[in-house]
């Protein structure tokens, strides 16, 4: 299939399910994206939205323009978003155009109450899955708890917040390669495992003398030891 029709078919599908924004679109995106065309990964999946988070426009359309530009830059960038948006522009078109009938409607307020209920699932799951990659050691869950903190009690601009943790993240990282021994990794450790056989070979000389011997007999070739 051609890259472009292919390009535009899968975000076409994936906006066909764009019920809550684009957080609740991370689960199917992920399906079709990254488990589907493996177009990107889950981390890069996780980039672009934080990105898509602090730059203008929907966060969804901003995510499926980042992957068509990774994969045939300007064009694919368009064409990706095109078909992210074409589901959406044909449902809200016939909505409009006969919502006054059936706004009101019970089971129309009934079904929307179900879908939701079914936003906040979808959401919750795009929350769980960041979770797995994004919070990864104790700095990181720090940082998360006082961006939850400073949103929910301030209620700051999530622009501002993305653009903190990204300096934040920089901060840390040049830290850590600066400070290799406090990244948890042990350098030593090869070394200290090196000593300590050698010092088990040393304090044990009767085994490694019992060893010495036992390969001297079995190198005799068979046919000397029939000899004998």
């Amino acid at each position: 299939m051609n890259i472009y029709l292919d390009l535009f078919l899968t975000f076409a599908k994936v906006g066909v399910c764009t019920f809550g924004g684009g957080y609740a679109m991370l689960p199917i995106l992920q399906r079709e994206i990254v488990d589907g065309k493996h177009w990107a990964t889950d981390e890069e999946l996780n980039d672009y939205f934080a990105i898509g988070q602090c730059t203008p426009g929907i966060i969804a359309v901003n995510t499926a323009t980042f992957i068509g530009c990774r994969l045939k830059k300007a064009p694919g960038g368009i064409i990706a978003t095109l078909g992210v948006v074409f589901p959406s522009i044909v449902i809200i078109t016939v909505i409009a155009a006969c919502l006054s009938n059936f706004q009101d409607s019970l089971i129309v307020q009934h079904a929307f109450a179900g879908i939701r209920a079914c936003v906040c699932i979808l959401i919750l799951n795009a929350v769980l899955k960041l979770r797995k990659s994004s919070i990864i050691d104790l700095p990181t869950a720090i940082l998360f708890a006082l961006v939850f903190a400073a949103s929910a009690a301030f209620g700051l601009s999530p622009a501002l917040l993305v653009i903190t943790c990204g300096l934040i993240g920089l901060g840390l990282s040049r830290f850590r390669n600066e400070h290799p021994q406090t990244s948890g990794d042990n350098p030593t450790a090869p070394t200290e495992v090196a000593h300590a056989s050698g010092e088990q070979s040393a304090s044990d000389p009767s085994q490694t003398s019992a060893d010495a011997q036992s390969n001297s007999i079995s190198q005799v070739p068979s046919d000397t030891r029939a000899t004998k």
